[in-house]
């Protein structure tokens, strides 16, 4: 293409200068920007003279096919570069240097993320490098010793433990098979896996057996303690420790118990039983007194797990349930002689009751002494007598009749005749005259 000899298709009247270059590339679908905007019109439109511009072509390799070619580090014709400029260089720069390599397919992030490309492509070779970090990093895998990667079988695949962070640190590993809580956390590998990562037990005694043998609050060897500690601790800390002690279960005042308390450093066959542990407090309570009131070593017939008080008992389980105004009664007023063999007769107790009662005098009565005959167990005044149970059964006239009207001479022996206690009537009535007329003196004849 000439420039041929008209003149205003690129300059004005006013001078030679063409001003409007840009806007003609751009025109065209090639923008003069960056590196491309301080060239002569000669370096892209290398024509046989200097007034013929060739249309050149709008893609890359139009005008850099050499710089392609020439190109070695990296090698782009070897490598399979894209011809098309762009997807590496910026269009806008002043130069080839690069940072906007399409890494996708493996991202140049953190420790990947270096400028010299030679790093990772050794050979020359940018076309199927492999992603797997063993292509790259086998040396190092081979050569870490803490822990030995290569010793400990571990995988070649570092992504299994290591991100691209320089400096390999931090390493995290699935450690699914032993998952790591608490304080094992903290732990450093070595700790547990002693340079030897193949075949780890990941039982408790595996790590911990001289924590186990050294212990001696309590003193785990000798109580027999099983190995596995996490029947008694968790993994936070050994403190507090736990036990389920569901074959004496602890509640009451025995949650705060020491266990040396009760197991006195021997933890075979510890007695489960009250007697067990208790009997200092039997032999030396006094009121009252557990040995020679000869109470049961059962602790718990009278005591709860809170505390010795209040203690409790069920009379109920006895042959004399309490009832009425004997709840009240302390244990003392009928057991002054002990506990054991205690009658449970009303004259054991309320014989002196029973001699001074004056209204009706009991004694000079002949009363039975089985109170309860006559009285119940919420108070003497509220007395009652079944007079139906003997061969005089009151009626009429009768109920209504104070017991000293007939009993004037006592309770015993009483008569049941009319005239053991009507004969004045008898004597006394004159219409008609039953003396005089000879009457029987059984008035219940008439």
């Amino acid at each position: 293409m000439s420039v041929g000899d008209d003149c205003a298709r690129c300059h004005t009247p006013e001078n030679w200068l063409v001003n409007n270059i840009p806007e003609i590339h751009e025109q065209n679908g090639f923008p003069l920007v960056g590196a491309h905007g301080v060239l002569s019109c000669s370096d892209c439109h290398t024509s046989e003279t200097a007034l013929r511009f060739d249309r050149v072509g709008n893609d890359c390799v139009s005008c850099h096919m050499d710089d392609y070619q020439r190109t070695r580090s990296p090698d782009h014709a070897v490598a399979g570069f894209s011809t098309d400029c762009v997807e590496c260089h910026d269009p806008m720069g002043t130069g080839w240097a690069t940072e906007i390599v399409d890494h996708d397919f493996f991202p140049l992030t953190q420790g990947h993320a270096i400028s010299d490309c030679s790093a990772c492509h050794a050979s020359g070779t940018f076309s199927g490098t492999s992603p797997e970090c063993v292509s790259c990093h086998l040396n190092d895998h081979s050569t870490t010793t803490n822990p030995p990667h290569q010793a400990a079988g571990f995988s070649t695949d570092c992504a299994t433990c290591h991100t691209t962070a320089p400096g390999w640190s931090p390493a995290t590993y699935d450690h699914e098979t032993y998952p790591l809580v608490g304080s094992h956390t903290a732990v450093s590998c070595d700790q547990c896996h002693n340079g030897n990562y193949n075949n780890t037990p990941n039982t408790c005694n595996g790590c911990h057996l001289p924590d186990y043998n050294s212990a001696t609050n309590p003193n785990h060897v000798t109580a027999g303690f099983g190995t596995d500690c996490a029947q008694c601790h968790d993994e936070t800390a050994w403190s507090p420790s736990s036990y389920d002690h569901s074959i004496y279960p602890l509640v009451g005042s025995h949650t705060a118990v020491s266990c040396d308390q009760c197991h006195n450093g021997n933890y075979n066959n510890t007695p489960n039983t009250c007697a067990g542990c208790h009997m200092t407090d039997f032999n030396g309570t006094t009121d009252p007194n557990h040995v020679t009131a000869q109470f049961s070593t059962d602790c718990l017939q009278c005591h709860d797990e809170t505390a010795w008080e209040p203690s409790t008992f069920d009379h109920g389980s006895t042959q004399f349930p309490l009832s009425g105004e004997h709840v009240g009664v302390s244990c003392i007023a009928c057991h002054a002689n002990g506990y054991a063999g205690t009658p449970t007769s009303c004259e054991s107790c309320h014989m002196p009751e029973y001699n001074g009662t004056t209204d009706p005098n009991h004694v000079a009565a002949g009363f039975p002494t089985d109170c309860a005959q006559c009285h119940d167990e919420t108070g003497w005044s509220n007395t009652t007598f079944d007079h139906n149970t003997t061969q005089f059964p009151l009626t009429g006239e009768h109920v209504g009749v104070s017991c000293m009207a007939c009993h004037a001479n006592g309770y015993a022996g009483t008569p049941t005749s009319c005239e053991s206690c009507h004969m004045p009537e008898y004597n006394g009535t004159t219409d008609p005259n039953h003396v005089a007329a000879g009457f029987p003196t059984d008035c219940a004849q008439c």
